[in-house]
């Protein structure tokens, strides 16, 4: 599972009504190679699931995900902050086994 905190769902639902995106989109969340630490997250906007996607809804959002990434993101939290220590989403990951300073790449 994928979870979502009620900050990260406000700011999905404000991000996607401001886009002009239908109910048919969903937030695609992805591990990639690259950061200071191996793996960077990737967020976006889809709407064309892919046939090994794994899907989830936590807090009226869905979210999916390939199933290479999910073994790296099972039981993630997705948060939003905009506080004066940085603005925008970050991840709880409890199998990142480190995370570099900026909090945009981990290493498990």
């Amino acid at each position: 599972m994928i979870y979502v905190s009620d900050k990260a769902k406000d700011k999905v639902d404000k991000l996607k009504k401001d886009s002009g995106l239908g109910d048919d989109y969903f937030l695609r969340v992805s591990v990639v190679g690259g950061g200071c630490s191996g793996l960077s997250y990737k967020l976006d906007f889809d709407n064309e699931p892919q046939p090994r996607d794994q899907v989830f809804e936590d807090q009226g959002v869905k979210v999916v995900t390939d199933l290479k990434s999910f073994l790296y993101l099972c039981d993630t939290t997705l948060d939003f902050s905009d506080g004066l220590n940085g603005k925008g989403f970050h991840f709880s990951n409890p199998n990142a086994s480190r995370s570099c300073g900026c909090g945009e790449s981990f290493a498990v």
